[in-house]
């Protein structure tokens, strides 16, 4: 049961939902800024304001402030449309103050594409485009329909018309420019977060098999005291009572069966401790083997050619990462292959590397720099045999994280489209601190 609840992937959608307590902080220090603002102009600047109608404003927003603060916990997290509501209300006050200050004439009017920026953090685009529309909407009510803006008893400030459309324009090309900026940037990072945690699903799980074998055999190691207990009480048992009619024939049954269990144990023992060597230790041939293997039936030829070999074999650890992304890496070029896939793989004093080549339409322009990246979906974009996305960026991740350096680009040779390089520095295998981050050390 704790090895499900490891392996259950997260729920991404509630971790995207915007922190009620977060929603919370900003408009207290807005309440803070706002009320500083009026106290200022109103008895510093001594302009004549409505600072009661001001404060009546500002007091709303306290008062949500309160109600949501003692109504919910302070880690709770909103769902869209109720953070879309708090957004709304939030404009409004914030529209409402500036009515009753001069309107678009105002300088802090540029403050209403706070919230929209907010929303295009955290909300659906849909939600957004609503709040944005909104705001946009207020904003230009707000260029002919507002109070004076405070200023000196007897010398009213009147602004040309022009001035106002200007700063009406910048405020809505601030809010659609923002927004727009604020969303892709949020998205991208979800994408990101949200791409790591597949890949850390994905490399717990290939741990988590890789530890099956050394689970047996301690399994195995633990069972054989007490069946040699139980094996050696039967035949006491089975020497005292001889041959009596009611329990000889159930003693001997109960003796062959311990034996037989330890004869299974014996030989799951035996298994495991004679392939240890071969599942910890991998040679760089057998690595290449056993991530090309359950590629060759899918009407693809797979061919491994050996490269130049200077000293050695690297021999190393099994790492379940480097595993997983070769085999990914491998995986994409059959798919996108057309007849065949070339697997080399070479190994000199300073490096161990690995090319995968394939004959298919090769990697277009425009995306061949962001190759890796996630939800990177198509190579071409009508190919049958699937795209580079988040299998791509997995394995990318997990080759880079062994210490890899891996290059994607198009071949120049005749024949063969996309090329993806994969070396390793030798100093990296031969360094005992990363052993467990890297693939090989030298035999």
């Amino acid at each position: 049961m704790a090895m499900i609840n490891v392996l259950r992937s997260p729920d991404f959608q509630q971790s995207q939902r915007l922190r009620l307590n977060t929603l919370i902080r900003l408009r207290w220090l807005a309440i803070v800024g706002q009320s500083v603002t009026v106290v200022f102009v109103a008895y510093g600047l001594k302009f004549p304001l409505p600072v009661s109608l001001c404060f009546a404003l500002i007091a709303c927003s306290a008062w949500m402030n309160l109600f949501l603060a003692f109504r919910f916990p302070a880690a709770h997290r909103l769902t869209p449309f109720a953070a879309f509501g708090i957004l709304v209300f939030d404009s409004l006050q914030l529209a409402g103050l500036l009515y009753i200050t001069g309107g678009l004439t105002n300088p802090f009017a540029l403050l209403m594409t706070v919230p929209v920026v907010i929303s295009a953090t955290s909300l659906p685009l849909r939600l957004t485009a609503i709040l944005g529309v909104l705001v946009m909407s207020a904003a230009t009510l707000l260029v002919f329909i507002h109070l004076p803006l405070p200023w000196y008893d007897g010398a009213p400030l009147e602004m040309p018309f022009i001035y106002v459309a200007g700063l009406w324009m910048a405020v809505l090309s601030s809010i659609a420019f923002t927004a727009m900026y604020a969303f892709r940037v949020a998205a991208e990072a979800r994408l990101l977060a949200n791409a790591l945690a597949a890949t850390e699903l994905v490399l717990q799980r290939e741990q988590h098999l890789s530890a099956l074998d050394g689970l047996a055999a301690a399994a195995a190691h633990e069972l054989g005291t007490p069946l040699a207990t139980i094996a050696l009480v039967a035949k006491e048992m089975e020497r005292a009572l001889g041959k009596d009619p009611v329990y000889g024939e159930d003693v001997t049954l109960l003796r062959s069966q311990s034996e037989r269990c330890r004869e299974i144990l014996k030989r799951l023992t035996s298994l495991s401790s004679e392939g240890e060597a071969h599942l910890s230790r991998l040679p760089l041939t057998s690595l290449v083997e056993e991530v090309t293997a359950p590629h060759r039936d899918f009407g693809i030829s797979i061919k491994l050619r050996p490269g130049e070999r200077k000293g050695a074999e690297p021999v190393g650890r099994r790492n379940p990462g480097v595993i997983y992304g070769l085999g990914n890496l491998v995986e994409n070029a059959v798919d996108f292959a057309r007849e065949s896939v070339s697997v080399r793989w070479s190994w000199d004093e300073a490096t161990v590397s690995f090319s995968i080549i394939d004959d298919g339409p090769g990697f277009p322009a425009e995306i061949i720099d962001r190759i890796g990246e996630p939800y990177m979906s198509t190579r071409q974009g009508n190919e049958a045999g699937g795209g580079l996305g988040l299998g791509l960026f997995i394995a990318k991740t997990l080759l880079e994280r062994s210490g890899a350096t891996l290059d994607f680009r198009n071949s120049s040779g005749l024949g063969e489209g996309a090329v993806v390089n994969i070396s390793w520095p030798r100093s990296v295998f031969l360094n005992p601190e990363v052993t467990s981050a890297s693939m090989f050390d030298t035999a």
